[in-house]
């Protein structure tokens, strides 16, 4: 036996549990062996993994397309997600119009210029939307749909999304749990009162982080998550809640799992590391709000005892100059799937606080299994060779001009953090080795799944 590559002498990462060193054996763009080291194959190329770990390729399961440059989005975003050592990556396709009439258009636009696999949730708004969602899943292999509960009256506009109610809801659940195998991502957030409070703050002159967390307190969420969650169990429906900020919302779940578990749950890097007392002004508005520090503490514990099943980014690539105003009208959300993993290696892992194995769960098998990405995830044989080579002793300051994106700008810029990818391998083959981008637009594939 003959292979293309083989990947020697690194410690693989089994999201299931074991750290060991194996050499892994790649053919045609596919996993085909794991070996003791010195024992694998022929190889017409190797790679010297010598004192790196090897993960599965990472996935960001929560990325915003439509906030940067629309010609070469495609291209910076998916160059970003190469930097951070991520091989896939699911974005949301927002949208009022029927799916039909327009995202055709956007796979071939996408499919031209991706340097990494993509996916995509869709939004759902609309009764149109309901009606088409079985044709969605079968002639796009979209097997997720988002819904935000805070879009009710004009809160969507923005994003030219319809108003709904809890009635849309029900009837959106119950559709998914008919049609099977089909998970909504519900953005938990009661507008009702959110409206109320963000009006008594401004009254009040705030102006702070800790004001946007006062306008959008941890009760919103939380009360929201629980609705879902009845919502979910009465219907048979499986949800995802995705960016969960905060200790209440996570109990809520917690209690919830042991009647009905078919429920996921989501947080981000920077409710990890920032708190509602950062100053750094708008540059950290986001929804939800940074939190107390004590909601930092919960996440942790929730991503240590399994409560929480993914981290993603929920990456929004605008510029700094959205950000410099006040805090009211600055823009939501900032870049961040390429510091994901130094993230969670430099605050969890070097701080004793995550295995090495259960990060590479958060970021690889969890949201492969939720979303269906079944070649994805893993480095068994027969899986997709996506492969993140990691340098856990690598201390490197954060620099957003060297990692692609749209954006200019990183919560984490001037950090130094430990532990980085330094080689990204995309079915086989590489796309970025030490921070130089070394793969092609239009080699990532669109992601059908379900």
């Amino acid at each position: 036996m003959t292979c293309d590559l083989l990947i020697a002498n690194g410690k693989v990462v089994d999201p299931a549990g074991t750290v060991e060193a194996r050499d892994i054996a790649i053919s045609s763009g596919i996993v085909v062996g794991q070996f003791l080291p010195g024992s694998g194959p022929e190889a017409k190329d190797v790679i010297d993994a010598t004192g790196l770990h090897v993960f599965p390729g990472l996935i960001d399961a929560h990325v915003h397309f439509g906030f940067g440059e629309p010609v070469t989005e495609y291209t910076t975003e998916t160059v970003y997600a190469a930097q951070g050592g991520f091989t896939s990556i699911v974005g949301y396709f927002l949208s009022s119009q029927p799916y039909g009439e327009i995202f055709d258009a956007e796979i071939a636009h996408a499919r031209q210029r991706s340097h990494v696999d993509f996916g995509f949730h869709f939004s759902v708004a609309n009764d149109t939307h309901l009606g088409e969602m079985q044709e969605y899943c079968s002639r796009y292999g979209v097997n997720s749909f988002k819904y935000f509960m805070n879009f009710k009256g004009e809160e969507g506009r923005y994003l030219g999304l319809d108003g709904t109610d809890d009635g849309y809801f029900y009837a959106l659940l119950e559709k998914a749990a008919s049609i099977g195998d089909v998970t909504i991502v519900v953005h938990t957030e009661n507008i009702e009162l959110v409206n109320r409070f963000r009006r008594d703050t401004i009254a009040s002159g705030g102006g702070t982080l800790r004001d946007w967390n006062l306008s959008k307190p941890p009760f919103t969420e939380a009360e929201s998550v629980v609705r879902a969650l009845y919502f979910a169990e009465h219907l048979g429906a499986t949800i995802y809640i995705p960016h969960l900020s905060t200790r209440m919302a996570l109990d809520e779940v917690r209690r919830w799992r042991d009647r009905y578990d078919r429920v996921f749950v989501e947080t981000c890097p920077h409710y990890l590391t920032h708190d509602l007392d950062a100053d750094i002004g708008p540059i950290g508005k986001a929804n939800p709000p940074f939190r107390s520090a004590d909601d930092v503490a919960a996440l942790w514990e929730g991503l240590a005892d399994g409560s929480i099943d993914v981290v993603a980014s929920d990456h929004v690539p605008r510029k700094r100059a959205t950000k410099e105003t006040s805090i009211w009208s600055a823009s939501q959300g900032f870049p961040g799937t390429a510091t994901i993993l130094p993230v969670l290696l430099d605050h969890g892992y070097h701080k004793g606080r995550l295995s090495l194995p259960r990060i590479a769960e958060l970021l690889t098998s969890a949201p492969a299994a939720i979303f269906g990405l079944e070649s994805k995830g893993s480095l068994a044989p027969g899986s997709d060779a996506d492969v993140t080579l990691v340098d856990l002793a690598k201390v490197h300051e954060v620099d957003p001009a060297k990692l692609g994106s749209f954006s200019d700008y990183s919560l984490y810029e001037g950090h130094s953090l430990k532990g980085w990818p330094v080689r990204t391998i995309l079915r086989g083959k590489t796309i970025m080795h030490d921070h130089e981008i070394t793969g092609e637009g239009g080699y990532g594939s669109y992601l059908s799944r379900g």
